[in-house]
């Protein structure tokens, strides 16, 4: 009996240590992925804009003017090294306005990670047929913060769009604009923890992220969970007529009074940890 029990253990901890070694090794090929940004995508971004500095306490950063060649405007909030993008559409007939009516109004419209070189995320990408909706670069010398990035289709991946961005170097953002540091407002919350993804399929919807991702999928109560290095996607269910999607992000709160407060922004529910 003892022999037995004495052969559980040796196996358990064998299956523990294989794990260990294929989620480092899975991690080694790909290098680190954190969560960056959430962007949203709402109709009326001045009255957004100001839910968000009354709420959350938040500065813009940047008025990204290139987003105009997609018939978009937007915003740029800095939480620390973290960030939230609203974009509107300033037409219906843009890739924004067209989102916005596919999910009924306001919400979700792309997650970015950050990682510290694309080369094997292209690889990645080809392995799995991904299909590419937008890569460019941009190079910053007056300011010292260059970028490359990959949007991934969202029909190839499910859930909402992701994009693979290389911040080079590491700590700057180009996105959020070249004083981005000096619009930091932290009084409420530091930044981001994690979104939540719903789906009728929550299990479908995981494991092709976490395969895109070169992830696992843990589980926590009802929920599914892809850990990056930084960050947290979940993954939960919702009913069969509701669009796949962002359901939900977690902020951490620099105001411990505050933690548990839920609010809704943006048509998403923003959740303070």
């Amino acid at each position: 009996m003892q022999g037995a029990l004495r052969w559980a253990k040796l196996t358990f901890e064998v299956a523990l240590e294989m794990e260990a070694k294929m989620k480092a090794e899975m991690k080694t090929e790909t290098g680190r992925l954190d969560l960056l940004q959430i962007t949203l995508v709402v109709e009326d971004l001045v009255e957004t804009e100001e839910a968000f500095v009354k709420a959350l306490g938040l500065e813009v950063a940047f008025r990204d003017p290139s987003v105009d060649l997609w018939g978009l405007e937007n915003i740029v909030l800095p939480m620390g090294t973290t960030f939230i993008e609203i974009l509107s559409p300033k037409r219906a007939d843009t890739p924004g306005g067209r989102h916005l009516a596919r999910q009924g109004g306001d919400g979700g419209y792309m997650v970015i990670l950050q990682t510290r070189d694309l080369a094997p995320w292209r690889e990645r990408i080809g392995e799995l047929d991904l299909r590419i909706a937008f890569e460019a670069n941009t190079r910053d010398e007056e300011h010292g913060q260059h970028w490359a990035g990959i949007h991934l289709h969202p029909r190839d991946t499910g859930g909402m769009m992701i994009s693979l961005d290389c911040p080079d170097p590491p700590d700057s953002w180009a996105g959020a604009g070249p004083k981005w540091r000096d619009h930091i407002r932290q009084d409420v919350v530091k930044g981001l923890l994690g979104i939540e993804l719903k789906s009728p399929d929550p299990e479908r919807l995981a494991a092709r992220w976490a395969e895109v991702l070169k992830r696992s999928v843990d589980r926590e109560g009802e929920k599914l969970r892809v850990a990056l290095d930084q960050g947290v996607v979940e993954f939960v269910s919702c009913g069969g007529n509701e669009i796949e999607g962002l359901s939900a992000i977690t902020l951490e709160a620099s105001d411990r009074g505050r933690v548990g407060e839920k609010m809704k922004l943006g048509g998403v529910e923003f959740q303070l940890a």
